[in-house]
């Protein structure tokens, strides 16, 4: 996408110690490309490392704003406002000043929240007037995972928080990746749900095979939950799957952010940058296989929304959108 005379190089070597995901999903995907573009303009000696998450996933920004990692990726792109000023799920960590973003990559997710149609509910509010034992699958609150944070202040919202459903004689049923999670309502051990990561095949089987019904947020503790940092509406449109004719309203979990620290090297910054933005059709090319609208990383990858981030961009991307006029 680029002529080679524009192409920047560094002449020195450089190792880059990135934090992935738990080993399986997107983050160690996008590492492996964009590192390999990195060392292929970068000195003879260079090399990588990409390490897995030791948590729910706010082991990523803690460990590159620490700089025990030199680049993470984090999702979703909405609740990192809160790092720079320590607040939501950042208060246990304190403020990441230092926190910088290189680009934002498109993922069109939604944290979703359904139940066995054999419940007879299609409401929060029904389910909460008739005091259902719901046994509720969900990612664990522990204080690092941003699925669990999300989580539990929705159900927390609409009146179905873990005590609350204790009560009643249900629980909270937890585990921590998605799949798990899934899993849980597979198994017969939860009878709901609620998770992100809506374009997977394991979210698929359970709508499709009417094993879950979505139930939709509702105004009230959507506008309540609205005035904080990471928490806004968007809709899974009628037809995503088959058994689903209508829109239904759920929380947004979207967009993937890739993180340095401020005073990441220069011609580091700019040359991953240059890396995510110039070479995006080597990611692109690894999911054109799946439908835009269902690929854990959507596409294509436009640059001018790649520099809109919910955090600072490093100075060296910031000057690289600049001079390609992707800044508005």
């Amino acid at each position: 996408m680029s002529d080679q005379a524009s192409t920047p190089s560094i002449k020195r070597s450089v190792e880059l110690r990135c934090i992935g995901d738990w080993g399986q999903a997107n983050f160690h995907r996008i590492l492996s490309w964009v590192t390999q573009e990195f060392c292929d303009r970068a000195g003879p000696a260079s090399r990588t490392m990409i390490m897995s998450l030791r948590d729910g996933g706010l082991d990523s920004p803690l460990q590159v704003h620490n700089g025990q990692a030199d680049v993470g990726i984090c999702t979703p792109a909405a609740l990192l406002r809160a790092a720079p000023d320590g607040k939501e799920i950042f208060e246990s960590t304190g403020p990441m000043p230092d926190l910088r973003a290189l680009a934002v990559l498109p993922q069109r997710d939604r944290m979703m929240f359904a139940v066995n149609p054999s419940l007879g509910v299609r409401s929060f509010s029904e389910i909460c007037a008739k005091k259902i034992p719901l046994r509720i699958a969900v990612s664990t609150d522990d204080g690092t995972s941003f699925i669990g944070y999300v989580s539990a202040r929705i159900l927390d919202a609409h009146g179905l928080g873990e005590d609350t459903v204790r009560s009643w004689g249900g629980s909270w049923v937890k585990a921590c990746r998605p799949e798990q999670v899934l899993a849980l309502v597979e198994s017969g051990q939860a009878d709901a749900v609620i998770q992100e990561a809506i374009m997977t095949p394991w979210w698929r089987n359970l709508i499709e095979t009417r094993a879950l019904v979505p139930i939709p947020v509702e105004e009230g503790p959507m506008n309540q939950l609205s005035t904080r940092i990471g928490f806004q509406r968007a809709t899974v449109q009628a037809g995503f799957w088959s058994t689903v004719d209508e829109d239904v309203v759920c929380a947004d979990f979207s967009d993937f952010v890739v993180l340095v620290r401020a005073d990441m090297a220069d011609d580091v910054a700019y040359l991953l940058t240059w890396c995510l933005v110039e070479t995006r059709q080597t990611i692109e090319a690894q999911y054109k296989h799946i439908p835009p609208e269902r690929s854990p990383l959507s596409y294509p990858l436009k640059p001018a929304n790649m520099a809109q981030s919910t955090i600072p961009l490093h100075s060296a991307a910031k000057r690289f959108y600049g001079e390609r006029g992707y800044l508005s």
